[in-house]
């Protein structure tokens, strides 16, 4: 056998295709889509929030409003609010400017501070780049409270020129960048990516055995009815999700070592992704066959970009922000960040993973009622299982 022979077999030509697919389809959705950051950092929503009726903090927040790359900024919002929203996530950066600011500023005290208020329990990229932001803020707050300055301002209100500069050097140093970090996560990468680790193993095993399960569906007609096969399936893939999500809620004990009271909460939502995500990945099962596999990977990819772990909805592209509101990872990692690290509920998150799971075997129901069309011996055996039925029932 040649060579070309070989090629041209029907395993050469598909492994062909695949890798030149797979290249194309990974390639062409994570360059993309991490493309945007830093490029859509501006996206990200901030509030100012200046309690201060003096000089100072009037200047401080028109200034960072004006210069800050950001384009959605809050200023109408109370301290209390934004960090509230700031707990969802909902903002990225809460600057509060405190009531006595200029006072203590002009007195030169040393408790006078800008509160810099940063959720660690969110999207890595967003903390990062908030703290960055901040050492910024902090380095043009400093120039602007420069030793030059203060002693030109002192000087207008007649202080003599050497206790000018001692005063002056007194309110340098008394400014002080306060910054605040809520539900900080443990230290370690590991902790950075446990809630998108948790979602993939489940997903990945779902979606694997989606295809062998089906499979099994399809190889049992003609033993039973479509309606019981289905519920057969559906039976063992809760089974597996079971046993799965124990299996990976203790390997994260060893690793992670969460709180014990978390240890149902974490099997409950491994449980649930994993039949959330079976149902999903099914429905290209279902209708393509083994092909379906093929066209699940991609959607993988783009999920990985489209879960929130690494960036907010606010920074995503429009195709990857569509795809975290009708896929099962944005809402399992965002569940996992709330339970494992935040100060909010999960259950929002968890109820909208339930409706996705839930739609997807709807569309389950449909495909298997409609496209998938009874074979004789198992219209047979639909037709004796309502006939022991109505036995029963009458």
């Amino acid at each position: 056998m040649k060579f070309t022979q070989f090629l041209k077999t029907r395993g050469s030509i598909a492994a062909i295709i695949m890798g030149v697919f797979y290249a194309i389809a990974m390639l062409g959705i994570f360059l993309p889509g991490y493309t945007a950051i830093p490029r859509n950092i501006d996206k990200l929503p901030i509030a100012i929030v200046n309690d201060d009726a003096g000089e100072y903090g009037a200047t401080i927040a028109e200034q960072l409003q004006k210069n800050l790359p950001f384009k959605k900024v809050e200023t109408d919002i109370t301290n209390k609010k934004a960090l509230k929203e700031l707990e969802k996530n909902d903002l990225a950066l809460v600057v509060h400017i405190p009531e006595s600011f200029s006072a203590d500023m002009q007195n030169g005290e040393t408790s006078s501070s800008i509160d810099f208020t940063i959720n660690d329990a969110g999207a890595t990229v967003i903390s990062s780049s908030m703290k960055s932001v901040v050492a910024e803020i902090n380095n043009q707050l400093s120039q602007q409270f420069s030793q030059q300055t203060a002693q030109s301002v002192l000087m207008n209100f007649n202080v003599p020129e050497k206790q000018a500069s001692e005063l002056a050097e007194k309110i340098e140093t008394a400014y002080v960048g306060n910054v605040v970090t809520i539900n900080k996560i443990p230290d370690g990468m590991h902790n950075n990516m446990l809630p998108m680790f948790l979602t993939m193993a489940s997903y990945i095993g779902a979606m694997i055995g989606s295809m062998q399960l089906v499979d099994a569906f399809k190889e049992s007609r003609g033993k039973a009815s479509k309606t019981r096969l289905f519920i057969y399936l559906q039976l063992t893939a809760l089974l597996i999700a079971v046993l799965s999500s124990l299996a990976a809620t203790g390997i994260t004990y060893l690793v992670n070592e969460p709180s014990g009271s978390l240890f149902m909460s974490i099997v409950g939502h491994q449980t649930l992704i994993y039949m959330a995500s079976f149902n999903f990945t099914a429905i290209l099962i279902f209708l393509l066959g083994p092909a379906g596999m093929i066209l699940n990977i991609p959607l993988i990819f783009v999920q990985t970009l489209a879960n929130g772990a690494v960036i907010s909805r606010d920074m995503m592209y429009a195709p990857y922000e569509w795809a975290s509101h009708i896929t099962p990872m944005y809402y399992s990692v965002q569940g996992y960040v709330a339970d494992l690290y935040g100060s909010i509920s999960a259950s929002p998150f968890l109820w909208s993973l339930a409706a996705v799971g839930l739609g997807a075997m709807i569309i389950n129901i449909i495909i298997v009622a409609t496209v998938n069309k009874s074979k004789p011996s198992e219209k047979s055996a639909a037709r004796t299982e309502i006939e022991e039925i109505t036995k029963v029932l009458s």
